[in-house]
């Protein structure tokens, strides 16, 4: 009986589970949700920002180009626009954006997109829009527009402008965490960032801002690096509970982040 019941309820558990849609969300969105790719492609491209201390403006220009152009996608083709046209941000590498395999490397073609942003003056006050298409000179310049509440929201959180501003809905693990390679993924999204490993647990020195950035970044990679949780600053996500942020006691100065162990056969 008591067997029965056991399978009976973990039946029910592998059930719900397949009935979670994996999305992210942030706060102000709209609805505006993102898939999982999307939301970490989304965190790499903020990062970037909180990593070259440009203001979270910049990252909500990038995120919108991004999302007009590839819909936040590293995609290796182009469209009739722009046949060569490659990457999160479909630069061409005919005009000088980099080589083919640049401009696929979304860390290239990021620093890339920043680095003509910071040539608009005043990138930082004119609409998104129009700071958009100064870099990109689409044939399509309004296109950005529509993208802009998605882009300021998801900024905001992955910045960590806006603390607890993201959550993202996913389904248990479905292999193990690796907690070398959450470091190495760290470094490259955010540099030199201190931060140590013990057992399945990553533990970064960040505090205020950017202490929100790694661990909002971390919410957006959990399904890539099968985190589980995340603590900050007197919160914590749980990927079980689906419950969002809730309150914890995770001191101030410092992201915890644990990655999932081997799952049950």
């Amino acid at each position: 009986m008591v067997a029965g019941a056991v399978y009976t309820a973990v039946e029910f558990l592998q059930r719900s589970e397949t009935l979670i849609t994996e999305r992210c969300t942030a706060a102000g969105s709209g609805g505006d949700d993102l898939a999982t790719d999307q939301a970490a492609n989304a965190a790499l491209i903020s990062a970037i920002a909180v990593r070259r201390g440009l203001p979270a403006r910049a990252a909500s220009i990038a995120l919108a180009t991004a999302m007009q152009e590839s819909k936040l996608r590293n995609i290796g083709h182009g469209d009739q626009a722009g046949p060569d046209s490659r990457g999160l941000f479909q630069q061409r590498p005919s005009q000088g954006w980099g080589t083919e395999d640049e401009v696929m490397d979304p860390y290239h073609a990021t620093n890339a997109f920043y680095d003509a942003l910071l040539k608009v003056p005043g990138y930082e006050v004119i609409p998104i829009t129009d700071a958009a298409q100064k870099v990109q000179r689409s044939a399509y310049p309004g296109a950005y527009a529509q993208h802009e509440g998605m882009a300021r929201a998801f900024a905001s959180a992955l910045t960590g402008h806006t603390a607890q501003g993201l959550d993202c809905s996913l389904r248990a693990p479905d292999a193990a965490g690796d907690a070398g390679l959450l470091q190495e993924r760290l470094a490259a999204a955010f540099g030199a960032i201190p931060a140590t490993a013990a057992g399945r647990t990553v533990t970064v020195q960040a505090q205020d801002t950017r202490g929100w950035a790694v661990a909002q970044w971390a919410v957006a990679n959990a399904k890539a690096l099968s985190i589980t949780e995340v603590w900050v600053d007197g919160r914590s996500w749980n990927r079980a509970t689906h419950n969002g942020w809730q309150a914890a006691d995770a001191p101030a100065g410092q992201v915890s982040i644990t990655v999932a162990g081997e799952p049950a056969p």
